[in-house]
């Protein structure tokens, strides 16, 4: 059928709907332990055209029209979105629109900037974690979008990774947890969740080459745990990783693919490629990848000619549409009535904001009651930092999100404070640069505000003398094409490649106006110095500065903070730490001039609070100093306000870290070892094994700065009465839990096991199986129960390539972090 059809009389053709077809192929038995597949209702139940629809469908497609499914191509009509898919319009195919989304919709209209899911984990609270996914469910489908680019499953490995912020712990099984609730979440609202990145790509540096070595014992027990819940809770698609597994392209690798995902786990959604993750049309399309994105470089004509040529059966070409399609028929976008799309809701994005940034903020320390913020210290304050009066929204790359409103600290505090308080600022860090003196250069130039018309260029160079030796930072602020700045004869800000040019910071990369902007920081000798600037107006023209920082005007800022802080009762400092797809930290340490900054205020005034937006762990040599540390990672556009909120103590600190903070950076998982981290000569190998984050501070007996699950509350926690008994082949903890300060208060219980001695596989000294969030009035107490299933009792057996329980006497450890664990018992896990 090869002549246009109505969408109607496709749908006609192609018969009534029926149930969703399944094609996990030879789908196997769930492993000995494992959660049961649950894969959700059809979020259009009887919207579907079912099996024979699909199979009329795949009947109609000419061999163009096929691969024209399986690959992205330019949108005609663009929304600012990652990826789109073109539809078969004479079938009643719809096109589909895909958008980056770990903390919101990233297309080119505003959109709620929810915090990112490293603060959501924080909350310990699935149920917080499917609500954030309905936020973001919904307004993908009012933005316009079919699918999302997330959540991302892939473990904190490493704290200099440079996509922390966008995941959710180093723990294998709360990252399970969480993945499955925002997959849930984002389904709730019938838009399409893709998890990623599968697998093992926990780094930015070398991600699209380096080959990642693990066992199977380490993948399932670590890595693979997120995906795996992510399957069972539905999630209609799966983003296949740039990096090499165990000697494989990820999107090549059949074990991965077809054995594990589908047969396995028995996934039916489709696999699709990271951007440009696709190597060889043959190989993926074979192993199991059903869609190349972001265009058609290997599944468009070369796919068609292997096909052809008979190096690629029809069979697996129509296997990969079938996955696609019946993953659209799932939810009822090849109806020819689809699903309306609902009208978006910032109200309830608003809400949902600012109830998670506040959930998962983490009171890291707290001496001589410096917060909550009362009395004197909440009528006299020094507000300091860049972020506190430019909000730190969210990360940068692909989970950039365009709020709607993002108020900043500065004015959340002021107006918290209220009438009779008195609020004093002070930048203490510039990080946007003053302006060059127009008489700086001779001939003398005004570099700060020029525009340039489009069609026109406007060039300058002239010369400047420094009297002594400095360090200077140069700033360029542009809205077109990137000016050229030559100093010395040396340009110093060229285009770099791939991401790394377009993913530059959430906050570092654009200038409170909006305009974008690239830093150079360099030492200059005494003596003459030679700037040439050449600016293009392009098609649209374009307005550009040129800015600059000096050892002169960094001592000038910190001596105004310092001068604020003495004024003040009490000091609220903002520190960040600025990460972003494309490229991993390359120190723990807060960047610039902020340590300084930090020991500075705190020789003045030691009621000083640092409100850390930073993406993971970070070393703190001036933490002693301090009277609080509050970690609010990247908090959103409602950041300002639960930050607030924490400060005075409207709410208590409710959060609890999700990855340890290390005391050295040489003493983590990775530390010290480079075949671990970054990799050697592209080879980086898991020799961690089992113990991933807080498991390897345990086995390697290494105190950590602030430990996995640990946080501070406003109130005092008090354990006692455990309880444990088997039960249904796994066990029941009990423990009662009391408040037992003078407010009401938010705590994280939470349940460890030791290893079982009937075990020959490597085991964590202690493994978290389960925790409660809990919110107590004062002097109240509950009575808490935990159930620890089969699989978080068992290990992997590489031999039996199954899941084998952990019989035998277990330890059971109850408490409020992995190092704080007051409460212990013991039972016998049974066999059969």
């Amino acid at each position: 059928m090869s002549e246009p059809v109505s969408r109607r009389s496709a749908m006609r053709m192609l018969g009534a709907a029926g149930a969703v077809l399944g094609v996990a192929g030879c789908a196997g038995a769930a492993p000995t332990g494992a959660a049961p597949r649950t894969t959700a209702p059809s979020p259009a139940a009887g919207k579907t055209v079912g099996a024979a629809g699909i199979d009329a469908l795949l009947a109609a497609l000419t061999l163009d029209e096929k691969t024209a499914l399986l690959h992205g191509a330019p949108d005609p009509a663009p929304l600012g979105q990652a990826g789109y898919l073109p539809g078969v319009p004479r079938l009643g195919i719809p096109a589909l629109r895909l958008a980056d989304g770990p903390a919101g919709i990233r297309v080119a209209r505003p959109a709620t900037a929810l915090p990112a899911p490293v603060l959501l984990a924080c909350a310990f609270d699935p149920e917080l974690a499917r609500e954030y996914g309905r936020v973001i469910g919904r307004e993908g489908r009012a933005l316009g979008q079919d699918v999302l680019l997330s959540p991302m499953a892939n473990l904190i490995r490493t704290p200099y990774a440079g996509r922390n912020f966008e995941t959710f712990a180093e723990d294998p099984r709360l990252t399970a947890d969480l993945v499955a609730a925002v997959v849930r979440g984002i389904q709730d609202e019938g838009l399409i969740a893709t998890v990623k990145h599968f697998a093992l790509n926990n780094q930015e540096q070398g991600r699209e080459t380096v080959d990642a070595i693990a066992g199977e014992q380490t993948m399932h027990e670590t890595e693979l745990r997120g995906f795996e819940a992510a399957v069972a809770a539905g999630a209609g698609a799966v983003m296949g990783a740039y990096n090499k597994v165990n000697g494989v392209h990820a999107c090549e690798s059949k074990a991965l693919l077809d054995e594990l995902l589908r047969g396995r786990w028995g996934f039916d959604g489709w696999v699709m490629s990271d951007w440009d993750a696709t190597h060889n049309a043959v190989a993926s399309l074979t192993a199991g990848l059903d869609m190349e994105m972001p265009g058609g470089t290997h599944f468009g004509p070369p796919l068609r000619e292997a096909v052809r040529a008979g190096a690629v059966p029809r069979s697996a070409v129509d296997l990969a549409v079938r996955r696609v399609l019946t993953t659209m028929d799932r939810f009822g976008l090849l109806s020819p009535h689809p699903p309306a799309r609902p009208a978006r809701d910032p109200f309830a994005g608003v809400r949902t904001a600012r109830k998670v940034a506040a959930a998962g903020a983490v009171l890291l320390r707290n001496e001589h009651d410096t917060l909550p913020l009362a009395g004197a210290s909440a009528r006299s304050l020094a507000v300091i930092g860049p972020t506190g009066r430019v909000p730190f929204v969210g990360g940068g790359g692909s989970a950039h999100v365009l709020p709607e409103r993002a108020p900043s600290p500065l004015t959340a505090i002021t107006r918290r404070a209220g009438n009779g308080a008195a609020v004093r600022y002070a930048l203490g860090e510039d990080l946007y640069g003053r302006a060059l003196p127009p008489t700086l250069l001779t001939p003398p130039a005004d570099l700060d505000d020029r525009g340039v018309d489009a069609g026109r260029a406007w060039s300058h160079e002239g010369e400047f003398t420094l009297d002594a030796d400095d360090e200077w930072t140069l700033l360029v602020h542009y809205t077109g094409k990137r000016p050229s700045v030559g100093l010395d004869g040396r340009e110093l800000f060229p285009v770099r490649q791939g991401v790394a040019e377009y993913f530059a910071g959430g906050l570092l990369a654009a200038a409170p106006d909006g305009l974008t902007v690239r830093r150079h920081t360099l030492p200059l000798k005494a003596g003459p110095h030679r700037l040439a600037v050449t600016a293009e107006g392009g098609e649209r023209g374009q307005r550009f500065r040129l800015r600059h920082t000096t050892r002169a005007s960094r001592a000038a800022d910190v001596a105004e903070a310092v001068k604020a802080a003495k004024d003040a009762a009490a000091v609220v400092l903002f520190a960040y730490e600025d990460a972003t797809e494309g490229s991993d930290r390359r120190s723990l340490a807060l960047p610039g001039g902020q340590e300084a900054l930090i020991e500075a205020v705190t020789a003045v005034n030691p009621r000083t609070t640092v409100v850390l937006n930073t993406s993971s762990g970070t070393t703190m040599p001036w933490l002693a100093r301090t009277g609080a540390v509050l970690q609010m990672f990247y908090p959103g556009q409602e950041g300002a306000a639960a930050t607030a909120d924490v400060l005075f103590g409207d709410v208590d600190p409710g959060g609890r870290l999700t990855q340890t903070f290390p005391a050295d950076e040489r003493a983590t998982p990775v530390g010290g070892d480079p075949l671990r981290y970054p990799g050697v000569g592209g080879r980086q190998e898991y020799s961690e094994g089992v113990h991933v984050g807080h498991r390897w501070y345990d086995a390697q007996r290494v105190e950590p700065l602030f430990p996995f699950g640990h946080g501070l509350s406003y109130t005092t926690w008090e354990y006692t009465k455990p309880a444990v008994r088997p039960l249904r082949g796994g066990l029941r903890v009990e423990f009662t839990v009391r408040n037992t300060g003078r407010r009401k208060g938010t705590d994280v219980a939470q349940v460890y096991v030791g290893p079982s001695g009937e075990l020959k596989q490597d085991q964590p000294v202690r493994a978290l199986v389960g925790y409660r969030r809990l919110a107590l009035g004062a002097g109240e107490e509950r009575r808490v129960t935990v159930d620890v299933d089969a699989r978080a009792l068992s290990s992997w057996d590489p031999e039996r390539h199954a899941w084998v329980r952990g019989t035998g006497p277990r330890e059971v450890y109850i408490g409020r972090s992995s190092r704080e664990l007051p409460l212990r018992g013991k039972a016998v896990v049974a066999s059969g």
